[in-house]
């Protein structure tokens, strides 16, 4: 015979706790003539039992009607699902913390989160210690904090080397430009990289224009034709984000964005962008859309990862009314500017790859220009010409 405080000891339970049991019958003391509860080696080995059943996520109740009738088959089936789901869930739960640890890969978890909360994401990995540039690679590019810095230590060698960061052409920039209702005074270029576009633009607009791009590396190298072609006069740079653009208000005649917006979302740059534009102020910018209304599942799996916001033209266009802009124009960019930026691309991809063995760079860039090759016209990259209202 055990006292309930013997009993509690064996099976880890409390007296409150076997007082319960006892209440719903699952077990029963006798009394000693001194008072003392006591429970017989069958109550020990009750409530073991109990115990087990509860293991399966059976609740008390439902223990007890298994012990006083036969299984009841829909009660385990329930239950069974129910914990079926509760381990899906844990799973995900372990695999995230895995990958927060460094332990996995964190890739598929920041791209869903790119997708649902961007912003969030990106102030979330600020707190993480990356700056802005780096949360928004990792956004774009690396997916993975884990493993960023020797991703885009991989990206950079690879591009480090390219004159274009991007698919351009001189022609569509040219043609973009024509296009404008106005002949603009001030000019900001957003994204502008190596400057292939600000040369150009200088070339072509009486303008003054202030390039700017977050990669240093790219603006020293704009900087050395700046300086090559006496162009300081006119033409200047910052390394500024373009989350953060400083400026003040109403200060450009037009705003040019060359496959940069996306950066920070096409919605969230019409809107923040507007305020720098001058009352008659022109936005140019070109971006990834559809160009077929049926694209391919490849080309939509892809881009779900790498560009999940990417629209089609339609969609773009009634997201650029509703920021308040008419739009002017809008165009397809050129096959000539895709191969313009793929052609070298590939070439060094070809020189530097047997060096980086194992790069998820260099696999996540072939994987790009495989793409290219194969679905180009189920995508493409649109010119929108846009004023504000």
């Amino acid at each position: 015979m055990y006292r309930i405080s013997e009993l509690g000891a064996l099976v880890g339970l409390s007296r409150t706790t076997l007082l319960y049991y006892e209440k719903l019958n699952l077990i029963s003391s006798k009394r000693l003539e001194n008072g003392y509860r006591v429970y017989s080696e069958r109550d020990l080995q009750q409530v073991r039992l109990v115990q087990h059943l509860q293991s399966g996520g059976l609740s008390l109740a439902e223990c007890k009607s298994c012990l006083d009738s036969k299984l009841d088959r829909s009660v385990l089936k329930f239950r069974y699902n129910e914990l079926e789901e509760d381990i899906k869930r844990k799973q995900k739960s372990l695999a995230l913390l895995s990958s927060l640890l460094g332990e996995n890969s964190s890739k598929s978890w920041h791209e869903m989160l790119s997708e649902v909360a961007p912003d969030a994401h990106i102030d979330w990995l600020k707190t993480q210690g990356f700056n802005e540039k780096q949360a928004l690679r990792i956004r774009w590019l690396s997916k993975d904090m884990n493993e960023h810095d020797k991703y885009m230590q991989d990206f950079m060698s690879v591009f480090a080397a390219l004159e274009s960061w991007g698919p351009n052409s001189e022609e569509d920039t040219k043609k973009a430009f024509h296009l404008l209702s106005n002949n603009p005074k001030r000019i900001l270029e957003i994204g502008c990289g190596k400057g292939n576009s600000t040369i150009l633009l200088e070339r072509i607009s009486n303008a003054e224009i202030i390039a700017t791009d977050n990669e240093q590396s790219a603006l020293d190298k704009l900087e050395d034709k700046i300086k090559q072609h006496n162009l300081s006069e006119r033409v200047s740079t910052k390394c500024i984000s373009m989350t953060e653009l400083n400026f003040g208000t109403k200060k450009f005649d037009v705003i040019w964005a060359e496959a940069s917006a996306y950066i920070m979302g096409i919605e969230n740059a019409l809107k923040k962008w507007k305020s720098l534009l001058t009352d008659d102020g022109t936005l140019v910018f070109s971006d990834l859309v559809w160009l077929t209304d049926s694209p391919s599942q490849d080309a939509i799996d892809y881009w779900k990862s790498d560009y999940p916001d990417i629209q089609t033209v339609n969609t773009r266009k009634s997201q650029i009314e509703k920021a308040g802009y008419q739009l002017q124009h809008t165009f397809t960019v050129s096959v000539q500017a895709w191969k313009n930026y793929y052609e070298p691309l590939e070439q060094r991809l070809q020189d530097v790859a047997p060096k980086m063995t194992g790069s998820q760079a260099v696999v996540d860039i072939q994987n790009e220009i495989d793409l290219y090759k194969s679905h180009l016209g189920e995508f493409g990259y649109q010119f929108f010409i846009a004023k504000r209202l």
